[in-house]
């Protein structure tokens, strides 16, 4: 009994890290590019940041491989800054944007690069799991309104709920 529920605790934390069907991460990706601060331009709804304004992630390499991760957004509602600190691994080879990350061990979620401005890292949108999640990252606080518009008409195309993405405000 113990191996059955083992092995079915395996499945479903590693479903958590999946990639939705119909969606690809982005192949020859240099994570050197990647690492620093992401700004938050346009996110899917989800408890874990309802309310928050001027959100950005930091990402920085770890000595065992993988990466650390702090989310960092502003509660106008409380006046305090919330803050969560994570780490990520890739699933597979590190030129391919698909990571699992996690906030609270032993639990992960999928972290996928599926669209990114490959010549200057300014911009990407990146999925979790499932379509449920979906986010409009820029390393400046606003984003040009034709990008914005092209990812948003990508993540349409994909099956996302677009016309639910709440765009974040971000002090300039």
């Amino acid at each position: 009994m113990k191996s059955f529920a083992l092995l079915l605790g395996t499945f479903f934390l590693a479903g958590c890290a999946a990639l939705p069907q119909g969606v690809t991460a982005v192949d020859n990706f240099d994570l050197d590019r990647y690492l620093g601060t992401w700004y938050e331009i346009a996110r899917l709804d989800h408890r874990f940041e309802r309310g928050l304004s001027q959100v950005s992630a930091i990402y920085s390499k770890r000595s065992d491989g993988g990466l650390d991760v702090v989310n960092r957004g502003f509660n106008s509602q409380t006046g305090q800054w919330k803050e969560a600190k994570g780490r990520a691994y890739f699933i597979g080879g590190q030129d391919v944007a698909r990571l699992k990350v996690t906030f609270f061990w032993p639990f992960y979620g999928g972290y996928n690069v599926i669209e990114l401005d490959r010549n200057n890292y300014s911009y990407a949108m990146v999925c979790g799991p499932s379509k449920n999640y979906l986010w409009i990252l820029s390393r400046s606080k606003s984003l040009d309104a034709e990008i914005t518009e092209a990812l948003v008409n990508k993540g349409a195309e994909l099956g996302f709920h677009t016309d639910e993405l709440i765009f974040v405000e971000q002090q300039k």
